[in-house]
């Protein structure tokens, strides 16, 4: 028996590689999904089930182009619908793979089909558990995430807590635990950094599983402090329910070298957004007039799909060379699979051709504090809300909204001010501007955001632990 957990970090999303006597199980498989055939192929293996979690919100996975490929079956919780071939497994339902047995147990709650796979070993001894979004490490999953569910919210987490009750902490203490996410993903509040764990461990340390939680308590602190979801979470559960364009054409279509001339062409025909992910430092020095910033080191397609609503929206990029495949790769795991093409030769072919050139000017920490005691600016912090309570610049001129509700707080700023921005380290600060800038305001950058602004004398609130928020 073989199993590998392949972790992605961009979307703090691990998939499962399940080998047992030359049969293979795929557990939440990426959208590119050759990998998985590869090294099915490099062991002299076939992949026979694709074993899906739930309809995953935060990624489109490649469920259904790896079962094209390979032939295999796709299998689900109980309840799943879909509108491509697929089992949907019984509660307790059993699958053979070579001489293991995966059981599935129905454990709704993070949605309605959610299942954790429960693997059997060749002695039949309970081994390990793909939890999925059911039960992170420290955490669980969110629970208002069904798609097209009467139910509300309150009655999906008294779901979760039978699930773990009566599915889950039933188990013995050695099983081991192989949650679909670590820390950084928005499907729980307060994950571990660990990707694999053992179950005695949760029981003792997850404040979900404590052993006198009741029901009530429990619904209380899981959707205490839950943000609402990125918007494109809706939107990727219902292409991975229904189905989507297989990734090899996605990325043949997106892998198309442009240059200066044929680049400006398609964006002015067919309204193509801009995106530079080169680093904030390049782009502040020169970009592309209107083009948003959201760079590819970071957290990359989170941000994108936060930020860009319209997952058909016709992209066009600027990109480090040598990353192109990589960024057109990363969109479509997300689901914005209209990528049109890159900037041949990057900025630089750009400013060859005599095109226009924009900046944003960026100011140290120490700047802005010098230019806070001599004239009234207005300065906004893009930081997430608990960061922002946590710890924040004082004053009538300090705003605050965080960068993944940009869209819903135009309204809340003024087109005549000129604004000052920051983050915590300098990435999140450059993708506000971006888009500030794009629509017409005038804005200022503030390089190493709160991390350098703390150590001038500019005036701050006392720090509050964010677990006391």
């Amino acid at each position: 028996m073989k199993i590998e957990q392949i972790y992605t970090g961009c979307l703090a999303q691990g998939a499962y590689y399940i080998e047992s006597n030359g049969e293979v199980a795929i557990i939440d498989p990426l959208r590119e999904t050759q990998q998985y055939v590869d090294k099915a192929n490099s062991e002299n293996a076939k992949i026979k089930y694709i074993f899906e979690t739930h309809f995953h919100a935060d990624f489109v996975s490649g469920h259904v182009d790896l079962a094209k490929k390979t032939g295999a079956t796709i299998v689900f919780g109980p309840g799943a619908q879909t509108n491509y071939e697929a089992h949907v497994a019984e509660d307790n339902e059993e699958f053979k793979l070579g001489n293991i047995t995966i059981k599935v147990l129905h454990t709704p709650g993070h949605t309605l089909e959610s299942a954790t796979f429960l693997l059997i070993d060749e002695n039949g001894k309970d081994h390990a558990i793909f939890s999925g979004d059911t039960l992170f490490l420290g955490d669980v999953g969110r629970p208002d995430l069904a798609v097209k569910s009467d139910l509300t919210k309150e009655d999906l987490a008294s779901m979760l807590y039978d699930s773990l009750r009566n599915k889950i902490m039933t188990l013995a203490d050695d099983v081991i635990v192989y949650p679909a996410h670590g820390a950084g993903s928005a499907c729980g509040k307060n994950l571990s950094k660990e990707t694999v764990g053992i179950l005695g461990d949760q029981k003792a340390t997850n404040y979900a599983l404590r052993a006198d939680m009741t029901k009530d308590e429990f619904v209380k602190e899981v959707l205490d402090g839950i943000l609402p979801p990125p918007q494109y979470f809706a939107k990727n559960a219902m292409m991975n329910k229904s189905g989507y364009t297989d990734f090899e054409s996605v990325l043949k279509k997106g892998d198309v070298a442009l240059n200066p001339d044929e680049f400006e062409s398609i964006a002015n025909q067919e309204g193509a957004l801009v995106l530079d992910v080169r680093t904030e430092q390049e782009f502040v020095k020169g970009h592309i007039p209107n083009s948003i910033f959201i760079g590819i080191h970071g957290g990359f397609a989170p941000w994108v799909g936060a930020l860009i609503t319209d997952l058909q929206q016709p992209i066009l990029l600027v990109v480090p060379e040598g990353k192109e495949q990589e960024t057109v790769t990363r969109l479509s795991r997300v689901g914005y699979d209209n990528t049109l093409g890159y900037l041949k030769g990057g900025l630089a072919s750009w400013k060859a051709a005599g095109k226009d050139i924009e900046t944003i000017e960026s100011i140290s920490a120490d700047a802005l504090a010098n230019r806070n005691k001599t004239g009234n600016i207005e300065i906004l912090d893009v930081r997430k809300d608990g960061e922002y309570k946590s710890e924040h610049l004082e004053g009538d001129n300090v705003h605050h909204f965080a960068l993944d509700y940009i869209n819903d707080n135009m309204n809340t700023i003024d087109q005549k001010q000129t604004y000052y921005l920051h983050c915590a380290g300098g990435y999140r600060s450059v993708i506000a501007a971006s888009i500030l800038k794009a629509r017409g305001f005038d804005v200022i950058d503030v390089a190493g955001g709160y991390a350098a602004l703390k150590k001038t004398d500019l005036p701050k609130t006392d720090y509050v632990c964010p677990t006391t928020l």
